[in-house]
């Protein structure tokens, strides 16, 4: 019952992304994790010295990241994992830090520069730039706690949504050209084995965000006036 009474926000938003995956609602936010998706791979191809040639966005929950030099394997391997850690990085901001409004400014700024050096296809010019001025907009004039709340959707979604997308995609139809099938083609194995220690790490990532990220109340106190970039969780 104490656990219900500190976290029963967290648990809302889990039960209403679950409750409307497939509709209208979420959309927005399962394009938003393809994104990062996409966008880690990148990210591992320069870590490794290589480069982005382009980033793409498809209506259809799909997407390419072409890129060039760096470690085909680390690069490979990046996309589901990769859009994970920023998912749950994004999740301790809003849990553990008072810096929503500032993470939420950067993450529209990240956005609208990504679109602007990588991002080719006009879905996702279109998605990049609306998501960025969103985010900026409600950085710059919602309440702080609104803040805290966005980047909480969104980090939950995307711990919701990468364990759900490695099995769907890798186990249960290992058949599609995914990230496990062009990683066993290329370095061996099966996609499957490729696909089953992803999201035994993906649930691990999950466990470690959670056992650091919950304290002993997560709750926001919207009734309650504070002063500007004061926490109003019930976190520590």
């Amino acid at each position: 019952m104490a656990f219900l009474r500190g976290h029963w926000q967290v648990l809302l938003i889990l039960v209403l992304v679950f409750a409307l995956w497939h509709t209208p609602v979420v959309y927005p936010l399962r394009i938003l994790v393809v994104f990062l998706h996409e966008l880690s791979h990148g990210l591992a191809a320069l870590a490794t010295g290589g480069s982005i040639v382009d980033i793409a966005l498809d209506p259809r929950e799909g997407g390419h990241a072409i890129t060039r030099g760096g470690s085909r394997f680390l690069t490979l391997s990046a996309g589901y994992l990769g859009s994970l850690v920023l998912g749950a990085l994004i999740l301790l901001t809003a849990l553990r830090s008072s810096a929503d409004r500032a993470a939420l400014a950067l993450c529209g700024i990240a956005l609208l520069l990504i679109a602007a050096f990588w991002v080719r296809n006009g879905f996702g010019l279109l998605f990049c730039v609306a998501a960025g001025a969103v985010m900026l907009a409600a950085a710059r004039y919602l309440p702080h706690q609104a803040a805290d709340l966005t980047l909480r959707v969104i980090g939950l979604t995307s711990l919701i949504y990468v364990p759900y997308d490695i099995f769907d995609d890798t186990i249960r139809r290992s058949e599609l050209r995914s990230d496990a099938r062009m990683l066993a083609e290329e370095f061996g194995g099966a996609t499957i084995m490729w696909g089953g220690l992803w999201l035994l790490l993906s649930l691990g990532v999950i466990w470690l965000c959670l056992r650091h990220g919950l304290g002993p109340a997560t709750n926001i106190r919207f009734r309650q006036s504070r002063p500007e970039g004061e926490k109003t969780a019930g976190t520590p």
